[in-house]
């Protein structure tokens, strides 16, 4: 039996880690639930993977995928190890370090990294960051023997980018630190050429690990791909608790193209048009009776807060719409959606619909 969190923040009625945004977005509804972009491919992303098809017959040989990621990120091969999407390589962490005497999960965040650690028999220790306090991370609540820390930059569902410092001050020696950032891609800042925050070109940081996504922007959650950086022994001793040929040859495809100049700088496009979408889609909620926007988002999705969300999200279904509910996140609950950025003309159906909710 997969041991319950610990800490006077350990909620009584636990929420369910394993329910995600797909379980909302069911056929007939628009989807603002889940957060993968969904736009036509690109060729030079579709090419690679037609051909991939014709390769099939051999068993996938993850050398060349690797070595690109890891040119992207300016890290040696043996720093990178290519995975399942992300999720695969939360369950890696997990199942590598059951020695590890004090796991701590920074909540609000995706659920999985909690999960697949109590999946894995870890009494796990949530320290769960201030609404009041638009969930800004404060590295001082960290208990200071911890000597695993998870935490997400961008933090899904909050969409709080968390400055790279106060993420790189708790990493220390003898502590593992994972950082989400599957969301990393879709954040832009004025000024900053690349992700601003990430951590991913980092290996200065003692016990660092990045966990990254190629799902997202690339519309890829289908194929699962993702991959982990990081110090080569750790990593090592992730890989050694992988199947064997557990990436598949098109989503190693998909790795060695999504790390090419080509996609990076389509990348960055991206995420200066999501900025304005997302700039948008707040000032609409924004003018709503009731209805508070958390913090600053900077990802794929804006976190609200609206007295009896719960039934909102109910009528939001009748009338068309999924959105995720917050209930499912330790530190939410049934007051919180969160709600994918899409493109202008969808987010003023949404916010037409929502606001006669609101005024019934």
């Amino acid at each position: 039996m997969p041991a319950p969190p610990t800490g006077s923040a350990a909620a009584l009625d636990e929420p369910d880690l394993g329910h995600h945004g797909d379980s909302e977005a069911t056929p007939g509804l628009v989807d603002l639930a889940v957060n993968v972009r969904r736009a036509p491919m690109p060729e030079w992303l579709a090419d690679p993977l037609t051909a991939a098809l014709g390769e099939l017959a051999a068993y996938p040989d993850p050398t060349p995928a690797r070595a690109a990621v890891a040119h992207r990120h300016g890290r040696p091969p043996d720093e990178v190890l290519l995975t399942a999407g992300a999720a695969e390589g939360f369950v890696l962490i997990a199942r590598a370090l059951r020695d590890a005497r004090h796991p701590v999960v920074v909540h609000p965040q995706f659920t999985e990294p909690e999960a697949a650690l109590r999946a894995a028999g870890h009494r796990v220790d949530r320290v769960l960051l201030d609404p009041a306090d638009d969930f800004r991370l404060d590295p001082a609540r960290i208990p200071a023997d911890a000597d695993l820390v998870m935490v997400g930059n961008p933090t899904n569902p909050t969409s709080v980018l968390h400055p790279a410092d106060t993420i790189a001050a708790l990493a220390r020696p003898g502590r593992v630190l994972v950082v989400d950032e599957a969301f990393a891609d879709t954040t832009a800042a004025p000024g900053v050429d690349g992700e601003p925050e990430s951590l991913a070109a980092r290996r200065d940081l003692p016990g660092l690990v990045v966990v990254r996504s190629l799902t997202k922007t690339w519309g890829l959650a289908g194929l699962r791909i993702g991959y982990l950086l990081g110090d080569a022994a750790l990593l090592a001793r992730f890989a050694a608790a992988q199947p064997l040929w557990a990436v598949s040859t098109p989503a190693l495809a998909a790795a060695t193209a999504c790390a090419a100049p080509v996609a990076v700088a389509a990348e960055r496009a991206i995420a200066a048009g999501l900025a304005a979408d997302r700039d948008h889609l707040v000032t609409r909620l924004s003018g709503l009776p009731g209805v508070r926007v958390a913090g600053r988002p900077a990802s794929a999705f804006v976190l609200i807060h609206r007295a009896g969300a719960a039934d909102v999200r109910e009528r939001l279904r009748e009338q068309g719409w999924a959105v995720r509910r917050g209930d499912t996140f330790p530190g939410l609950g049934p007051d919180w959606l969160r709600i994918a950025v899409r493109d202008r003309a969808t987010t003023d159906a949404f916010i037409e619909t929502l606001a006669r909710i609101l005024e019934a």
